[in-house]
């Protein structure tokens, strides 16, 4: 019997498929059980079987998707979460203690800042915001106060934002800090933030890396020994792990990423193409378009410039929650990266907790989750909706 190995020439989609995943042996089945064992039985006190306890401190299920995420990431150690902001939470606890301070995007995910300014702000962590793309001013931020975490976004949520993570990590090294790279957007198949420098991987596994709007999950992947230990600590200690059925149902997304993500890549240029030479948008914000800030360093850290695409209009509010309540094949809803195209409202909706600040988004903007349907028929939606503006 052979097993897979996650050797470094092995491409991403056959490391897709196969890291973690071997036969079962018993019968030979391809695709591994669920294990939904809370407990393990014992050979004598003390004597556990392959190190199995009890379900929380570690499942084979669970374990096969960290696996997966390793590899595919190019770290050592991933852990898997009940929820992307558990494994944010986990993240910085394990990291932090009173008294320090984040320096994070001013383009930042919502719930991200909420959980820092809200949560852990009354546990006494501390934050800057501030512009990625100013690598000066994340540099004079980090240096005012007890840094200890970069966080960034990229591509950003909802402005695609594009932060050069091989220059920032450099800023965040040279102060004795750590970069924290979400990178949920991208997913591993278009970007590897440790590859450039970065220390810690981040991610939503609810968006693109299940891919199906039915499971939700978050991960943290890295290299650094001593920090995976104080990370897999607080995942033992504190309890917010995936399910087994939730870590198997991301396990099977994950092997499909690298096609889909072909496909959402492919089908939100067309769409962005499209909206570009509308009289009613202000300006389109893809990654893949030339004359997107980020363009050319999108196309230097990343393999594609992904599915995610917003759009402002010259309507003001009003023509984006026109555009916006209009759609057929565009569901109005919340999240992201599933197969099917969403439609999203950040001002009302997904960043609703950062209206009147620095992050606010502005009010007449939607997001496009761009899926894997016919991108005629995504276009065709699109030009039905504004029709009625």
């Amino acid at each position: 019997m052979t097993t897979f190995e996650n050797a470094s020439g092995t491409g991403f989609n056959t490391r897709a498929v196969h890291a973690g995943q071997a036969f079962e042996p018993r019968t030979g089945a391809v695709v591994p059980p669920v294990h939904f064992s809370s407990t393990y039985a014992q050979d004598g006190i003390g004597g556990l079987r392959s190190g199995y306890e009890y379900g929380r401190g570690g499942n084979p299920t669970r374990d096969a998707l960290q696996e997966q995420l390793a590899a595919l990431e190019g770290g050592r150690h991933a852990f898997s979460f009940a929820s992307g902001l558990a494994a944010e939470d986990a993240l910085i606890r394990a990291l932090l203690t009173p008294g320090e301070h984040i320096v994070l995007g001013n383009d930042a995910y919502g719930g991200t800042y909420r959980l820092i300014n809200r949560v852990l702000g009354g546990w006494g962590v501390g934050h800057t915001v501030v512009d990625m793309a100013d690598l000066d001013a994340v540099a004079a931020a980090v240096a005012a106060a007890k840094t200890r975490i970069v966080w960034v976004e990229t591509p950003s949520n909802p402005m695609m934002k594009i932060t050069d993570i091989a220059g920032l990590a450099a800023v965040a090294h040279a102060a004795g800090a750590l970069l924290v790279v979400d990178n949920t957007f991208a997913s591993p198949y278009l970007q590897n933030p440790l590859a450039l420098g970065a220390d810690i991987v981040v991610h939503s596994t609810t968006k693109y890396i299940g891919g199906h709007s039915d499971v939700i999950g978050g991960a943290v992947v890295l290299n650094d020994d001593e920090l995976a230990g104080k990370v897999g600590f607080v995942q033992f200690a504190v309890g917010a792990v995936s399910s087994p059925m939730d870590a198997f149902l991301t396990t099977r997304g994950l092997k499909t990423l690298g096609v889909r993500m072909d496909r959402h890549s492919a089908n939100a240029q067309a769409v962005a193409e499209w909206l570009a030479g509308r009289s009613e948008v202000e300006t389109v914000y893809y990654p893949g378009l030339p004359d997107h800030p980020g363009h050319e360093l999108a196309k230097r850290q990343m393999r594609g410039f992904g599915g995610m695409v917003s759009v402002s209009f010259t309507g003001g509010e009003a023509a984006a929650r026109k555009v916006a309540e209009s759609t057929a094949v565009f569901t109005l809803a919340e999240s992201l990266g599933g197969i099917e195209s969403l439609l999203n409202y950040p001002s009302e909706m997904t960043h609703a907790s950062v209206k009147g600040t620095e992050l606010a988004v502005p009010e007449n903007l939607i997001r496009l989750s761009v899926g894997i349907e016919d991108a005629e028929d995504l276009i065709a939606d699109l030009d039905q909706a504004f029709g009625r503006l």
